[in-house]
């Protein structure tokens, strides 16, 4: 008998939800631009400032992909809204905090398989034209 597919709260518990042969296909947003409550000096408190998001997700085809069903897919727009929410829980120190909790967000969904995220301050250094992090994460396989 086989098991339901996992959800995670955090990017290194879950397993992967399909077997590893099944076609993909990548679901992205590109240049989200956000203001938030973001940074570790005391200039950046209390004041927002804004960060662009990039991230693309790699998940495994729905059985029917041509079924046209927006519940067969990882909706980009829920992704988009799920970030909005991250943000207004208030001020994040570190971009590396946004980024692991938007990594999370999008491999909850079960057919994630990993992420790449890349968090800009555009802000961050007046003579650069951002600065920020990028991370790569992806589910473990099942046992």
């Amino acid at each position: 008998m086989s098991r339901a597919p996992e959800t995670v709260q955090h990017a290194d518990v879950a397993a992967l939800p399909h077997a590893e042969n099944r076609p993909q296909r990548t679901v992205f947003v590109r240049d989200l631009i956000l203001d938030a409550y973001i940074g570790a000096y005391e200039s950046e408190q209390g004041v927002t400032q804004p960060v662009h998001i990039n991230m693309e997700v790699e998940v495994t085809e729905p059985s029917a992909p041509e079924g046209d069903r927006l519940e067969d897919v990882l909706c980009y727009g829920k992704l988009t809204q799920g970030v909005k929410a991250i943000i207004a829980e208030g001020h994040i120190k570190l971009v590396e905090t946004l980024a692991e909790r938007v990594a999370s967000l999008a491999l909850s969904h079960a057919m994630a398989l990993s992420v790449r995220v890349r968090i800009e301050k555009p802000n961050a250094i007046p003579e650069a034209g951002a600065a920020g992090v990028e991370i790569l994460r992806t589910k473990r396989p099942a046992p």
